[in-house]
């Protein structure tokens, strides 16, 4: 049963967070600059929990204390560098390229935990893991070798290195604390950790003149990325993780580029082809497969 309970709030995770990349995209249309939409997103998000939440992290101030380096690095990680690393990469590079370096977050996360001795791996995840990015570019490819020989280094693929890099400890590290916290009051904490590092970017920002300009499309960009990638996607992943850990929650991130597909198609009428399928069938047999437990004899 609680097996179940994390599936779906992973399907829901991914869900909002491929949600997000197309929003994000959007933005960089809109002339939104990456560090500042990170920096009023994440504002936005400590606002709509602080009534919520604020009773609740009084209490917690020893935890906090205690706990503070652990913070530091889930909220630099998460909040500041993924965000605006991937908000950045989608100002340089295709959306090809960052869906192909997204698929690297599930390895990132098993190499992360096995390094710091977080979680042990078995040949189920392997296997599992390798088939779903075979999935994943059967999808972002079109089952063209050319195209994927043929993506060039730039400094947004750069940008989405660092970012799958930052996930993969973020991950790690929220399933190494040893304490209990509402999933709601942790996002609030986190998120506050995160705004120290993104208040400085967003300083940089203003000094550069890169202003952001007051319109309907950002009032309706931050209510998305504030509600669901943010609260809705990080309370269901922290959940999910507690309770079947990194390794196995990470290689449900596989289906972002599959729901970006999908919203393309009903957005942009795009053709639901054939790599598509195959692509589609792939991802969920590495996610069945990578779930599979290893019975001792």
């Amino acid at each position: 049963m609680q097996s179940s309970k994390a599936y779906i709030m992973l399907v829901c995770a991914t869900l909002f967070w491929a949600g997000n990349f197309t929003i994000a995209k959007f933005a960089y249309l809109e002339n939104i600059p990456p560090y500042s939409l990170a920096f009023l997103r994440w504002c936005l998000v400590w606002i709509i929990l602080f009534p919520f939440t604020y009773k609740e992290i009084f209490k917690l101030k020893k935890i906090i204390k205690k706990n503070f380096s652990l913070f530091l690095i889930l909220g630099s990680t998460s909040v500041c560098i993924f965000t605006s690393f991937t908000y950045n990469a989608l100002n340089y590079t295709q959306v090809i390229n960052a869906s192909l370096f997204n698929t690297a977050i599930p390895v990132t996360i098993i190499l992360v935990c096995f390094i710091l001795k977080i979680e042990k791996t078995n040949i189920f995840q392997i296997s599992g893991l390798l088939i779903s990015v075979l999935g994943i570019l059967a999808i972002i490819t079109r089952l063209d070798l050319h195209i994927l020989l043929s993506l060039n280094f730039n400094r947004g693929d750069l940008f989405m290195i660092g970012a799958i890099i930052a996930w993969g400890i973020y991950s790690a590290y929220l399933k190494k604390r040893d304490f209990e916290v509402p999933l709601l009051t942790l996002i609030h904490i986190i998120c506050t950790f995160g705004l120290i590092f993104l208040l400085p970017l967003f300083i940089s920002d203003l000094i550069q003149g890169k202003i952001v300009q007051i319109t309907n499309n950002l009032f309706y960009i931050l209510i998305y990325i504030a509600i669901f990638p943010s609260i809705g996607s990080y309370y269901c992943w922290a959940g999910a993780v507690s309770i079947i850990g990194a390794n196995r929650a990470g290689i449900f991130l596989s289906l972002i580029p599959l729901f970006s597909t999908l919203m393309a198609i009903f957005f942009y009428n795009e053709q639901f082809q054939f790599f598509h399928l195959i692509g589609a069938i792939l991802i969920i047999l590495g996610l069945f497969l990578s779930n599979k437990e290893i019975k001792n004899a």
